[in-house]
């Protein structure tokens, strides 16, 4: 495996096009019409400098969205690369999400995970967040 050469920075709306085509060969990771280009950079607007993306030699291999509601923190569309898996990029990733969120005051993080998504679930797990039977969540659109 040859060494990494990892560089992690704030994700910026030129990003989305490459983040978009990991996202969609990602297993895991739903997307919705709240991630087209303009849901994209909304979203980057409203939570700046907590959404990151993991580059190995200028090319994206990682990217994770985070935000908050100015109590509690979410992570969304985490996901890496096949090729740069269990090489500590998610982990970098979302230790950074984490640090942004504390430096602004949110002392607890959520992420949703696809029930039937165990590779998810395994990692999340591992990195000692706790699962949340209790909870059940429910949508509903807007308009």
């Amino acid at each position: 495996m040859e060494p990494l050469t990892l560089q992690i920075r704030e994700m910026v709306p030129t990003d989305y096009e490459a983040l978009r085509t990991l996202w969609e060969s990602s297993e895991g990771v739903g997307l919705s019409d709240a991630d087209s280009p303009s849901g994209f950079e909304q979203f980057l607007k409203r939570n700046p400098r907590l959404s990151f993306v993991a580059l190995d030699c200028d090319c994206l291999v990682g990217g994770v969205l985070c935000g908050h509601d100015g109590r509690r923190g979410y992570i969304h569309h985490l996901a890496v690369s096949l090729s740069h898996r269990r090489r500590g990029v998610a982990r970098a990733l979302v230790s950074r999400c984490l640090s942004g969120l504390s430096a602004e005051g949110i002392q607890k993080c959520h992420v949703f995970v696809f029930d039937e998504n165990e590779a998810a679930r395994v990692f999340w797990q591992a990195a000692s967040w706790s699962a949340r039977a209790e909870l059940v969540m429910f949508s509903s659109p807007t308009g």
